[in-house]
C-alpha cells in the first residue's frame, strides 16, 4: 500500500519537527499554541508544494514561516480583543449572539488580511470610510491630510483589496 506522504517530506518532518516545536515554544510559552503553530508551519510547506529537498536552509525556512504565523496569530488576538472590548460596552439588548460574534470576528479577520501590507494611514482612511462612514473631509481632518490625499488613500486600499481578492 503506498504512503500518503512522499518519503522526502516524511524525512523532512521527522528531522525538523522537534526543533521547530522547541523554537516556537520559546517564543509563545504556551504548549498548545506552539503545537498548533508548528503544525500550521508544515501545512504551509505542504500547500506551497515546495520540495523539501530543494530547501537549502530548512530551519531558517521553517522559522520564517513560523514567525509569520505567530505574527498573524498575535494580530488576530489583538483584533479579537479590541472587538470584544467594544462589544462589552454595548447595552445587552444590542449585543450580537455568539454566532453573530463569531461571524463578525471572521469578517474582521478577512478585512485585516485583505488590508495587510498597506501603510497604517491608508488602512485608517479606508476603515474610517467603510466602517465609520466618515466623509473624505472628516477623514482628512482626523488624519491631518488633504481631502485629495484621502481620495488617493481610498483608491490605493480598494486596489489592494481587489488584487488580494484576485489572488484567492
Amino acid at each position: 500500500m503506498p504512503t500518503l506522504q512522499p518519503p522526502n517530506l516524511t524525512t523532512f518532518f521527522t528531522a525538523h519537527h522537534r526543533w521547530l516545536l522547541r523554537h516556537v515554544y520559546q517564543r509563545l510559552r504556551h504548549p498548545q499554541d506552539a503545537q498548533d503553530t508548528a503544525a500550521d508551519t508544515f501545512v504551509e510547506l505542504l500547500t506551497a508544494r515546495t520540495d523539501p529537498a530543494a530547501i537549502a536552509q530548512p530551519r531558517a525556512y521553517l522559522s520564517t514561516i513560523a514567525r509569520r504565523l505567530i505574527f498573524h496569530r498575535f494580530r488576530r488576538k489583538q483584533l479579537e480583543t479590541a472587538y470584544l472590548e467594544r462589544l462589552s460596552q454595548l447595552p445587552e439588548a444590542l449585543a450580537p449572539s455568539p454566532e453573530e460574534t463569531l461571524a463578525l470576528l471572521q469578517a474582521l479577520e478577512a478585512i485585516e488580511l485583505s488590508l495587510s501590507g498597506l501603510p497604517p494611514v491608508v488602512k485608517a482612511a479606508f476603515l474610517y470610510s467603510q466602517l465609520d462612514d466618515l466623509s473624505y473631509a472628516d477623514i482628512g481632518r482626523r488624519l491631518c491630510v488633504s481631502e485629495r490625499t484621502v481620495t488617493r488613500y481610498i483608491k490605493q486600499a480598494l486596489r489592494h483589496c481587489y488584487l488580494a481578492e484576485l489572488a484567492l
